[in-house]
């Protein structure tokens, strides 16, 4: 019954309204938590898909190249080739209808409303590490470890990279029209991009990627893009890698002779010089480029009748100009994603040095008691509450009576200089941070054991002088022989070493 174009197209527009309710119905329900609020926005992106996919072929039928449409309306008015009939027009939709039930007679009408009730209540799958932590965190380890292993980067720790991956304009130039550096942009911005799909899918990530290549292009018509100011020029002169070669891989003339003679020919015609001599003579006048800029370089080097010295000595050629626009970009893609997730790295970094810090048993039990916060995690706190005393919110999410609030002395503020005079509200919060991480870290820093001693310690100085009255303690259960070590007479009577010697000398023994 839906075959032909006109119930083709009601459908759509009923798909379309449909879907449009719906995204408005899942908006009216707050989510309940984090995880909640990341499944809502997958729906409504999956719905917008179908909108989008429903309204091309919507466009497709209004288009009606193919004049499909226009012929079924005209049908429908009984006009035909001999004339204009409108009751056998008529009769004729009848019999088809009356035909169509008779070969379906348990066809029923489907409520599609019940089928989409169903999407509001789904869970998408949505993939991610156990790093990532339903996207609370990035996942960097793959890219953090190729990035330390290349020749573009200087070893550094995890935490450390955290701060470095968003700042590409600190890399020197020179190190950044290498072939590794573009593959390891281009895998950063990847994974950059596949990250910010699955945490922010009702984000238009094209329009901001137009709004960064437009705002791109002007700068670097000016020469004002960070880290490639001037393009053409660095210290006075341009880097002398030839497309196609990059010497940076090579740290002998010999392991340059591995590319092959007619490699190294094309690589010398480029930047305008000689190409005649034996295969080891190339290589050698090859190599000289990697590390002495073009235009000090001897002019015998260069082909008689060529202006490479001069051309390669102050401008690009227009292939490396090009490659070095495309990495400038992939840059600029990537410093703004990184804006856009400034507060995820942030927590990313937090979470890698609280992390170092903890032990296993520390870390598996702070796992635990996240995913248990982000189930149990509520927006009710965004409702008005009448609260004129501003008292603490109980477990119900109603302030706490006020005579507990006295009792308990929650209003009062403690400082422990050993968490870095982190402040702590109320007597519960400040009992319970002597076993927290915080406070374990500072006593750890000290060279001081977290133990029961130092309940209530919150000075730096006094723990130290407590430490040192416990050593002191400590010295004087030492091993002491002339009160603990044994001697018998020969009637079998046991003395320590100090009284055995005293009676010895009176002769009693």
């Amino acid at each position: 019954m839906s075959s032909t174009l006109l119930e083709v197209t009601r459908a759509g527009h009923e798909e379309v309204e449909r879907l449009e309710r719906l995204i408005v119905k899942d908006f009216q329900n707050e989510p309940a938590s984090s995880k909640d609020r990341l499944f809502q926005s997958h729906r409504v992106r999956s719905m917008i898909d179908q909108i989008t996919t429903t309204t091309i072929k919507l466009v497709e039928i209004y288009e009606d190249k193919d004049n499909a449409r226009k012929d079924e309306i005209a049908a429908l008015g009984g006009q035909t080739a001999t004339g204009t009939n409108v009751f056998s027009a008529f009769y004729d939709r009848l019999k088809e209808i009356r035909e169509y039930h008779r070969r379906h007679p348990a066809a029923r009408v489907v409520d599609a409303n019940e089928e989409h009730e169903e999407l509001l209540k789904e869970e998408p799958r949505i993939e991610f590490t156990g790093e990532e932590a339903m996207g609370r965190y990035l996942d960097m380890h793959e890219l953090y470890n190729e990035y330390i292993n290349s020749k573009f980067a200087e070893p550094i720790e995890y935490s450390a990279y955290l701060d470095v991956f968003s700042q590409p304009h600190k890399i020197s130039r020179k190190l950044k029209l290498t072939r590794q550096y573009r593959e390891y942009l281009e895998k950063l911005l990847e994974h950059l991009i596949y990250f910010f799909e699955r945490t922010e899918p009702l984000q238009d990530l094209e329009r901001i990627f137009s709004k960064v290549i437009a705002e791109f292009e002007e700068e670097w018509a000016d020469g004002k893009v960070q880290g490639w100011d001037n393009e053409g020029q660095e210290n006075g002169h341009v880097s002398a890698q030839p497309s196609g070669i990059d010497l940076d891989y090579y740290s002998t003339v010999e392991e340059l002779m591995e590319v092959g003679p007619e490699r190294l020919k094309e690589a010398l015609a480029a930047l305008g010089l000689k190409t005649g001599g034996t295969f080891q003579q190339r290589a050698e006048r090859l190599f000289l480029t990697k590390h002495t800029p073009l235009e000090q370089l001897d002019r015998k080097h260069f082909a008689k009748g060529s202006r490479g010295a001069e051309q390669n000595g102050f401008a690009a050629t227009p292939q490396q100009a090009e490659s070095s626009k495309a990495i400038a970009l992939t840059e600029a893609k990537i410093i703004k994603l990184c804006d856009l997730l400034h507060e995820t790295i942030v927590r990313t970094k937090e979470n890698v040095e609280k992390k170092q810090a903890l032990t296993y048993e520390e870390m598996e039990a702070e796992r635990e008691e996240e995913d248990i916060q982000a189930d149990s995690e509520s927006d009710d706190e965004e409702q008005q509450i009448y609260n004129p005393l501003k008292l603490p919110m109980g477990w119900d999410g109603k302030p706490i009576p006020y005579w507990l609030y006295k009792l308990h002395g929650l209003g009062q503020e403690f400082k422990c200089e050993i968490c870095g005079n982190h402040s702590y509200w109320g007597r519960r919060a400040y009992e319970r941070h002597f076993k927290e991480w915080r406070h374990q870290h500072g006593m750890r820093c000290l060279g001081i054991p977290n133990t029961k001693n130092f309940n209530e310690i919150t000075s730096i100085e006094e723990a130290k002088k407590l430490w040192e009255g416990i050593q002191e303690k400590q010295g004087v259960n030492k091993w002491r022989p002339e009160l603990e070590e044994e001697y018998e007479d020969k009637e079998g009577n046991i003395y320590n070493k100090k009284t055995y010697t005293d009676l010895q000398r009176q002769g009693l023994i």
